[in-house]
């Protein structure tokens, strides 16, 4: 399965609207600690490497760094065969360990308040982070990379419904990067990762 998202910045009113009802899928706090080479080698590429809640994941970039349009799409690698795998890491000690071994290093810790819902379709997540951020985010999974732009479409056109207007939003790393870290932050400027909001 491919997620497609799009981030929103919304009004009060316009949450309101959102969540009129939709059902509650309820509400966790996410710990995430992200990790890339001295380089940024990974996100760079907009590949995402994560330790979320103790578990390690990779969030591997599948649209063109062009196509993004306010929206993304991304293959979720669950499994420290997959992690170990997409980074070509052979086993030698702990995931952990050889990722450190392999000079990734946490950039960037976030803990985040995440309340979850369902609406004619779509997955919605409230999120609030530890630094003072918050957005939405409303995401429709397909089965096909060639589906992207159909659903990008569609989570356009609900938002529209819902009263939200189309801005390009940054996502809760990049947003954290802007504040905390300008020259990683810089650097995914210059790979075409960010387009400045």
């Amino acid at each position: 399965m491919v997620e497609i998202e799009k981030k929103f910045r919304l009004t009060q009113e316009q949450e309101r609207q959102l969540l009129e009802g939709a059902t509650s899928m309820g509400v966790k706090k996410n710990t995430d600690i992200y990790f890339d080479t001295e380089d940024f080698v990974l996100t760079r590429q907009d590949h995402w490497l994560r330790e979320r809640n103790g578990r390690f994941e990779v969030k591997k970039r599948l649209h063109e760094l062009g196509w993004k349009q306010g929206g993304t799409s991304y293959d979720e690698i669950e499994t420290e065969e997959g992690v170990r795998a997409f980074l070509e890491l052979p086993v030698v000690g702990s995931l952990g360990i050889d990722l450190a071994r392999a000079g990734y290093k946490p950039f960037a810790h976030i803990v985040t308040t995440r309340r979850s819902f369902e609406r004619d379709g779509f997955h919605i997540d409230l999120d609030e982070a530890d630094f003072g951020y918050t957005l939405a985010e409303i995401e429709l999974m397909i089965e096909n990379p060639s589906e992207q732009q159909a659903a990008l479409d569609r989570i356009n056109a609900f938002a529209l419904r819902m009263g939200i207007i189309d801005s390009r939003t940054r996502g809760k790393v990049i947003e954290y990067l802007s504040r905390f870290s300008p020259l990683h932050y810089q650097a995914l400027q210059d790979a075409g990762v960010i387009n400045d909001v």
